[in-house]
């Protein structure tokens, strides 16, 4: 940890996750003098119990489901079981990795840290847990978000997704309470690494705010794999097995649900901004508990800002720091960019992915009315094919106009999360459906029906 006996800083970032990191890393380079306040691990939810352990578990299942494709096709394998706490080590040792690389950087950046948690006392002073008062021209707050649980009796009984970071072993049987994109990437990877995994969700769909035709594809998919889904789901009580330390679940009908070995609740996350004492220093909270932000991520006080989760910004960690490095430019460096939060791509870990960027054909409707048609490519890609797996890709493009712009692509299966990169820029510089057509396919690839859609 850095030491210095400076109390006055020209920054101090208050969370040292994904989006404080960034902030914290571009004021340096700025020339700024920077204090980040983080008492748990650095890198924040996305490195210790988000995207980056959660993506390694995914990797880990789909080398399991290409696993049992080779044995179809005619490789001579013998079954294979997934040793949890070796794949644990080799997963932590690649997070240490990252601790280090931000020790590093830190201390080259000559920043201040202090493991500690810490409250606004004033719009330009935050006092650590040991009494020791900080001062700073300017205050970043990025604290991010946690998971949430749902109030019903027996909810303590339930786990949240960071638990799931602290199994060694795949339980036999897991429930998944909720139907959005965590719900839906844990039990893909759950159901692929050995458990029988069912999801309960509200609605009457997997991933609401998503394509409604490529959720129920995806849906589709996920039984085919063995995941049983119920919609139209409302949880009244968990409640403990009378015969052992099973679960079951209530609804409000009143009927009971199989004995479960685990139970997890993927039914949202909120704002860490409780006890940071945002009310002494006048900072606006909406009524979800969500630092307000304006587009520059100014709060309603002029010296404080903030970024990611903690905000009402879309919760995504390349949001925190694209919005924390466009920040940092403005204030320290005469920068002018705001971050555009339009058009913004996103990727599901779902088996298979689920890549999106743009309007959904439902919220393209509701603001063009009868100028959008929609384009859909349905195919079971080549190595599902071989292996006459039941597994199929759907793949979208939603258009305006006459001349057709791409104002929406979605896409499920193999590859999506790699495809959509390219496309999503594409998508921003105002690409047309002939633009598209006019580019010549690669192939064989899943990639290609993006620009052979007809």
């Amino acid at each position: 940890m850095n030491a210095s006996t400076e109390t006055h800083y020209d920054l101090i970032v208050i969370g040292g996750g994904s989006g404080g990191l960034a902030a914290a890393f571009r004021a340096a380079e700025h020339g700024a003098r920077v204090a980040l306040c983080e008492p748990d691990a650095l890198g924040g939810t996305c490195v210790n119990v988000g995207c980056v352990p959660k993506k390694a578990m995914w990797l880990a299942a789909d080398v399991g489901m290409k696993l049992e494709l080779a044995r179809t096709l005619g490789f001579d394998l013998p079954a294979a079981e997934l040793d949890w706490p070796t794949f644990v080590v080799h997963r932590q040792r690649y997070i240490h990795n990252i601790h280090e690389s931000y020790r590093r950087r830190l201390d080259e950046a000559g920043i201040v840290v202090s493991a500690s948690r810490v409250r606004l006392r004033d719009a330009q002073t935050v006092v650590c847990a040991n009494g020791i008062a900080m001062r700073g021209e300017r205050l970043l707050i990025a604290t991010g978000g946690r998971p949430h649980r749902p109030d019903v009796p027996g909810a303590e009984l339930g786990g949240v997704s960071d638990d799931v970071f602290h199994w060694t072993a795949p339980p036999p049987r897991v429930a998944i309470v909720g139907a959005g994109y965590i719900a839906v990437e844990l039990a893909g990877v759950l159901q692929a690494l050995g458990s029988r995994v069912e999801v309960f969700g509200r609605g009457d769909r997997l991933l609401a705010g998503f394509d409604a035709e490529l959720a129920v594809q995806l849906a589709e998919d996920y039984r085919q794999a063995g995941v049983q889904l119920h919609f139209g789901y409302g949880l009244d009580a968990v409640e403990r097995d009378a015969d052992d330390e099973g679960l079951r679940l209530r609804d409000v009908a009143g009927g009971v649900s199989e004995r479960f070995d685990a139970l997890l609740f993927a039914t949202g996350r909120r704002a860490n901004t409780a006890d940071l004492g945002l009310e002494a220093a006048g900072v606006a909270l909406d009524d979800k508990g969500r630092i307000v932000v304006d587009a520059a991520n100014e709060t309603t006080i002029e010296s404080v800002y903030a970024v990611g989760d903690v905000t009402t910004d879309p919760a995504l960690t390349p949001v925190a720091i694209a919005a924390a490095r466009r920040l940092m430019d403005r204030l320290y460096a005469g920068g002018t960019a705001l971050l555009d939060r339009k058009d913004i791509p996103t990727a599901v870990f779902s088996h298979p992915p689920l890549a999106s960027v743009g309007l959904t054909e439902e919220d393209a409707r509701a603001q063009h009315g009868d100028a959008v048609r929609a384009y859909r490519a349905g195919f079971r890609p080549m190595l599902h094919a071989l292996a006459d797996s039941p597994q199929r890709s759907l793949f979208k493009l939603v258009c305006v106009g006459d001349e057709r712009r791409v104002v929406g692509i979605h896409l499920l299966g193999e590859g999506a999360d790699e495809i959509l990169q390219g496309f999503a820029v594409a998508l921003k510089r105002g690409i047309t459906l002939d633009d598209l057509r006019d580019t010549v396919a690669i192939h064989p690839t899943s990639a290609e029906e993006v620009v052979l859609m007809r």
